[in-house]
């Protein structure tokens, strides 16, 4: 095929204009799902994929969809993006160098008066992040049937929102049944979220499959009372069983599994005053492996630890499984056309395993996947000070740019 390139720097215009849309002080972005700066980023693409020539359709999710046609236009098309929601002052590369990316390689195929053989869609997910509205990857995971519409309508926030309702306000409810067509492939760009690429010194990976994971929602019930004159063998503390629990999560990481990481991530206290006995605790706990059997056997082990405290502590307790994914693993020859890519772009490259969960995990259920990684420095990220070299980035996409013309010239 004749070459065609990426303009590295209407790239990166693009990127720091997207990023002040909710931007913090410490250099991060605020951008949940539905949020204000969430609508105003979607206006954002959307005005862009216009530009671009793209036909934008918006699904009732709130998927936003770019298609490019190509010479055949019955053919499946070739998928690729990923999302622009954000962690709560979380970090500017995370989803969106995977829409912007792709963004920028239709541009380049623009460029060059190339047309494909097959179409092209570009997508960013709704509700990829699941901060604000649990679980996460809910537009696409409604897209490729792994849950049904009225049971994403009905997720709240904290605040009792629910996200359809939500959806609406901003605008983004659209006509077009969320419901997946006949897909080619998919594809999505992304940065790693780990360690592993910048250690090694190597710009991209061809992403093999996906950890499975498991998220519980545990609540402990005791008795609030006074922090002076309650004996300590008078106490029923939610607080003292909750860091039993997660003490015991470390154990658990340290013997069921090689690559096993556990989390207790988000932490409620009730009445959260200085000199109350913590009556409630409401926390979460998130279990992954790329071994099924290591996730399931952490968590028969942590609901009995879980168990053991309420009794050591004269508690009741909850425990709510809100979210099981099996460890999936891609599709073989959309991995070797990652890896052809990087070998006609001429940069180095490896093969991982991804530790967190993306769209691309339900995609793989429904049409032929894989993914690209480019470094995240210091394996940071979920975090304001996220940060990946921009020619890690660039890279990336001219790695995306080869696999995606790969693919539409089949």
């Amino acid at each position: 095929m004749p070459s065609v390139s990426l303009d590295s720097e209407r790239f990166r215009r693009r990127f720091d204009t997207f990023n002040e849309i909710g931007a913090t002080e410490r250099g991060g972005v605020n951008r949940p799902s539905l949020s204000d700066a969430n609508r105003e980023a979607r206006d954002a693409l959307v005005e862009w994929f216009r530009d671009a020539g793209l036909a934008v359709r918006i699904d009732t999710m709130g998927n936003i969809f770019g298609r490019r046609e190509g010479a055949d236009g019955d053919a499946a098309p070739v998928l690729f993006g990923s999302h622009v929601d954000s962690q709560y002052n979380g970090g500017r590369y995370d989803g969106v160098v995977g829409v912007l990316g792709a963004l920028e390689v239709v541009e380049a195929l623009n460029d060059a008066g190339e047309t494909t053989e097959r179409p092209l869609e570009v997508v960013a997910w709704s509700n990829e992040e699941g901060v604000r509205f649990q679980p996460d990857m809910l537009g696409s995971g409604v897209y490729c049937d792994v849950f049904d519409l009225d049971y994403a309508y009905a997720r709240e926030d904290k605040d009792g929102k629910r996200f359809g309702e939500e959806l609406e306000r901003i605008g983004y409810k659209g006509d077009v049944p969320c419901e997946a067509d006949d897909i080619h492939c998919y594809f999505e760009m992304h940065v790693e979220q780990g360690p592993f690429l910048e250690q090694q010194d190597i710009p991209v990976a061809a992403v093999e499959g996906v950890f499975g994971f498991a998220w519980l929602n545990v609540s402990f019930e005791g008795q609030a009372n006074h922090a002076g004159p309650t004996p300590m063998d008078m106490r029923h503390d939610a607080f003292v069983a909750t860091a039993d629990v997660t003490r015991a999560v470390r154990r658990i990481t340290a013997t069921e599994g090689t690559d096993l990481v556990g989390t207790v991530g988000s932490v409620d206290v009730w009445p959260n005053a200085i000199n109350v006995i913590p009556e409630r605790v409401e926390f979460t706990l998130d279990f992954r492996s790329y071994d099924d059997a290591a996730v399931d056997a952490a968590i028969e082990r942590i609901e009995r630890e879980i168990a053991n405290a309420a009794e050591r502590e004269g508690l009741d307790y909850e425990v709510e499984q809100i979210m099981r994914v099996d460890a999936d693993p891609f599709d073989r020859d959309c991995i070797d056309t990652v890896v052809d890519a990087a070998e006609t772009v001429g940069c180095e490259y490896t093969r991982l395993v991804s530790g967190a969960g993306h769209d691309a995990n339900y995609l793989n259920k429904i049409t032929p996947t894989s993914m690209i990684f480019v470094p995240s420095v210091d394996g940071i990220s979920h975090r304001e000070s996220e940060f990946t070299e921009w020619e890690d980035v660039v890279t990336g996409a001219e790695v995306l740019l080869e696999a995606v013309r790969a693919k539409a010239a089949e």
